[in-house]
């Protein structure tokens, strides 16, 4: 099981959404899901920290050619030197997309899951029909369950 969560990179983020994706993080390692994502700042990070406080596994799919931009917590950085298009790959690589907070990127990384039939679950994110929307974690954390089922 693979779970890709997008959102706000370091300059949108907000602290609540930080807390958010590291709870997030934490409740989908417990799951035994892998975590995928684009594998920077923000709400990638903060995610990726909680799923590796409880032993999970991270995966970030970097947009340049140096994992060096990593974030702290990502297990496998894979490096793609293609910016912005690598959101394809984040979406496609999750069983079920995450959405908390972001831009638009992150609206970017939306569209492709919609278009890939990856069910978008969100918190806080982009106001849209093909977005599941929750109000707390908890909601969230059931529909994922009942998703990658």
């Amino acid at each position: 099981m693979y779970v890709s969560v997008i959102g706000g990179d370091i300059g949108s983020c907000k602290n609540e959404d930080r807390e958010r994706a590291r709870e997030i993080g934490k409740r989908i390692a417990k799951l035994g899901a892998t975590l995928v994502c684009g594998g920077r700042g923000g709400v990638m990070e903060a995610a990726c920290r909680g799923a590796k406080e409880e032993g999970g596994t991270t995966i970030g799919i970097l947009p340049s050619d140096d994992r060096g931009e990593k974030n702290e917590y990502v297990d496998h950085a894979i490096v793609t030197g293609m910016g912005n298009m690598r959101n394809a790959l984040v979406v496609l690589n999750g069983d079920v997309v995450v959405a908390i907070n972001g831009g638009y990127g992150t609206l970017s990384e939306i569209a492709l899951a919609t278009d890939y039939g990856k069910k978008v679950l969100g918190i806080g994110t982009w106001d849209l029909d093909v977005v599941e929307k929750h109000y707390d974690i908890d909601s969230l954390l059931e529909s994922l369950k009942k998703h990658l089922r």
